[in-house]
């Protein structure tokens, strides 16, 4: 007799910086995010406010293909607002909403170390890599299987006193194949647009499906370019390594099963 293990279902939502820098979409977006089944993980970026912060500080906020370059002061802004006022809002607001939630960084609880980029053709300066080796997986399901929500800035460290920016889809899908092997995990990633399109100026022109071989061809034609580049490339390394399915949807649509991009191998 064969016994089947059925593994719990896990979501792990990472939502854009766009939604974060609308109230009233943030709120909508919460009121459906604790509507959501089982255990729960949400991932979030900073939004605009990093970049309105640092120009009145006089800095010059540099992107390269979609990543942040930062330097030692543009680190500091990135804490503040990341680590600081964007996480501790959402905390706030989903206590509101009942849902028990921690705010944590990857240096809380030595739940994500990370790498300094090496420098190559471009020095990103205080950026963090990171596997899903780099997961403290004991801490993260203690506090999970307590139904405790996890909700991460982009912010790791080193294990040295280093602190780091990190993409936050990189984050968000790091932490999905780290607890593959725990739960049968959907990674979703939500933003303001209805999923991946392949004509920015129509709604509606949602591509349905992306795998390794037609995302090169949406690239090379420039279909798919600046911050979605790295948001796929993530998306594919996931499904790759054990997420059961990874879904580009906007946040309205959190709960329908059916909208969005879906990411495939």
């Amino acid at each position: 007799m064969v016994t089947i293990i059925t593994m719990e279902k896990l979501t792990l939502v990472k939502i854009g910086g766009n939604i974060i820098d609308d109230e009233n979409a943030l709120n909508d977006f919460l009121t459906l995010f604790q509507l959501l089944p089982g255990k729960k993980v949400l991932v979030h970026g900073g939004g605009k406010i990093a970049t309105e912060l640092s120009k009145k500080m006089g800095l010059d906020p540099e992107m390269v293909k979609g990543r942040r370059v930062t330097d030692a002061e543009m680190l500091k802004v990135v804490t503040m607002v990341y680590a600081g006022l964007t996480n501790k809002t959402i905390i706030a607001k989903l206590q509101g909403l009942d849902c028990n939630a921690l705010g944590l960084t990857g240096a809380d609880g030595n739940v994500i170390v990370a790498e300094k980029r090496p420098i190559t053709d471009v020095d990103f300066g205080f950026v963090g890599d990171i596997t899903e080796a780099n997961v403290n997986t004991e801490f993260l399901t203690s506090i999970i299987n307590q139904n405790i929500i996890p909700v991460f800035s982009a912010i790791t460290h080193d294990g040295q006193g280093q602190l780091f920016n990190t993409n936050a889809d990189t984050v968000a899908s790091t932490l999905a194949v780290a607890l593959a092997p725990f739960y049968e995990v959907s990674l979703i990633y939500s933003f303001e647009k209805k999923g991946v399109l392949k004509d920015i100026n129509d709604e509606n022109s949602v591509i349905s499906s992306i795998n390794e071989l037609n995302f090169n061809n949406f690239v090379e034609e420039n279909i798919i370019s600046d911050g979605m580049i790295p948001k796929i490339t993530n998306a594919l390394q996931a499904v790759n390594k054990g997420v059961s399915r990874v879904i580009i949807k906007n946040a309205n649509d959190l709960l329908d099963d059916m909208a969005g991009t879906i990411v495939a191998k």
